[in-house]
């Protein structure tokens, strides 16, 4: 993912909230990959909470590189561990952490099931 000019801050360098941006749009695109994506006119996901460790700021121009990897599979939720890091060099880290995705009933509110296609995209 390229670093854009206007994520930059008034340091010269990627604000903290486009650290979320960068790893929403990691999670769309995995998102994307998964049959019925896990939401439909039922059930769909929410972020319940975000951890970000800031390891060393990132400038412009770069690339970035971001991977995914399931931390914990509940049973209405998700937690996703992330790493940004340099894209021509992995040492390089830039940020890690984790997302909490739970899945909710679009009518109620509350917490619901893993979709199944879910559960099993993170067990492949």
């Amino acid at each position: 993912m390229p670093v854009r000019w206007r994520d930059l801050d008034a340091f010269n360098h990627v604000n903290n909230s486009k650290y979320l941006s960068y790893l929403e749009e990691a999670r769309l695109h995995w998102m994307l990959g998964v049959p019925g994506q896990g939401l439909d006119d039922d059930v769909a996901p929410v972020v319940a909470a975000a951890h970000l460790n800031y390891r060393r700021p990132i400038e412009w121009p770069k690339q970035v590189r971001i991977t995914l990897f399931v931390e914990r599979l509940g049973n209405t939720s998700l937690t996703i561990g992330h790493r940004i890091v340099d894209a021509e060099d992995a040492d390089t880290l830039y940020c890690d952490g984790h997302v909490v995705m739970v899945w909710i009933d679009r009518q109620t509110g509350q917490a619901a099931p893993l979709p199944p296609a879910v559960r099993e995209a993170c067990q492949a």
